[in-house]
């Protein structure tokens, strides 16, 4: 009978890379943190923050909740930009299937029939090419409504 011995293959461990900051970036960083105007944003600034005082980045991944390549994604653009780069870019994230250039042909779908949102919404469809569903269209309605009375 054959004998199997498993070694567990040693790792090299790297030290920590620790990115030094001036007291004014700690300062923006700090503010960035309690007072950022986005939740993603405050985490970025706390997670340059933790690799500043020598936390590495899956430890910081765990206490974030994100992934290690997420921590090393922010600590770049950070390096590259500052704290503007830890900022969320524009054209992220899901495009609205209705905006204002489509209040024009709601208002005449809706002129052609007030009683029903589903068949209002069935003439802007026709007339736009574009598809949404009756609870997006009460909800582009509820918004014009809301900008009528502002």
């Amino acid at each position: 009978m054959a004998h199997f011995s498993f070694y567990r293959k040693s790792r090299i461990i790297k030290p920590i890379k620790v990115l030094e900051l001036s007291e004014v970036d700690r300062l923006k960083l700090e503010k960035g943190y309690h007072n950022g105007p986005t939740h993603s944003f405050r985490i970025r600034c706390k997670s340059i923050l933790l690799k500043s005082e020598g936390k590495s980045a899956p430890q910081i991944a765990e206490m974030l909740e994100v992934t290690v390549p997420t921590v090393y994604t922010w600590v770049k653009r950070y390096e590259e930009n500052g704290i503007k780069g830890l900022e969320t870019r524009p054209g992220q994230g899901r495009k609205p299937i209705m905006d204002c250039s489509d209040e024009e042909a709601v208002r005449k779908a809706i002129e052609e029939d007030r009683q029903s949102v589903s068949k209002a919404r069935e003439a802007w469809q026709n007339a736009t090419g574009k598809e949404a569903s009756d609870i997006t269209f009460k909800r582009f309605l509820e918004t014009l409504v809301q900008d009528i009375s502002v």
